[in-house]
């Protein structure tokens, strides 16, 4: 068994909702073994109210994060990812910098729960979904035996995951 602790980078466009959710759920789910992050290829700015108020009422990590830019990543001091995953369809058909490390890439796409119109507590139920279908694709993730795995039988692990229950389709790149 391998100590090793596996950088993990969540894309989103805005980096205010999804990415956040993601990197907190590792954060606090990842048993030691991930160090998680978030960015996006837009990013907002801030994080979303709704995102953070539903980490903390399933007590996860909910204090500093902040919405950044993807570019962050791909400077030669950034930590090398082992993983790259995109949980919105718009950043999965962007084109990404190149990633030190050539980490290993799926797409875990879910709906965007910020894009919900309507009363607040419909806007917090789509939070509460995204979360709930985050935490299950890393619940999954998490327990892979990454040192194990060659790298085909983990790349097509990664691409599972990322069909569980509430999986979107990305969007073809603008190529």
């Amino acid at each position: 068994m391998t100590n090793r602790i596996y950088n993990v980078l969540f894309l989103c466009t805005g980096n205010s909702a999804r990415s956040i959710l993601a990197e907190s759920v590792l954060t606090k789910d990842g048993s030691g073994r991930f160090r998680a992050f978030s960015a996006g290829s837009q990013p907002k700015g801030v994080v979303n109210a709704f995102a953070l108020k539903v980490l903390r009422s399933f007590d996860y990590p909910a204090e500093g994060f902040r919405s950044k830019s993807w570019e962050e990543f791909a400077r030669p001091d950034a930590p090398v990812m082992d993983f790259v995953f995109t949980v919105c369809d718009n950043a999965a058909g962007e084109s990404c910098p190149v990633w030190p490390g050539q980490p290993m890439t799926a797409h875990w796409g879910i709906e965007d729960p910020a894009a919900v119109e309507g009363p607040d507590i419909q806007k917090e139920a789509a939070f509460v979904a995204a979360f709930r279908y985050l935490k299950n694709r890393i619940s999954v993730f998490a327990a892979l035996p990454i040192a194990s795995l060659d790298r085909m039988t983990l790349g097509s692990k990664l691409v599972e995951i990322g069909q569980l229950q509430g999986a979107t389709k990305p969007r073809p790149s603008a190529a």
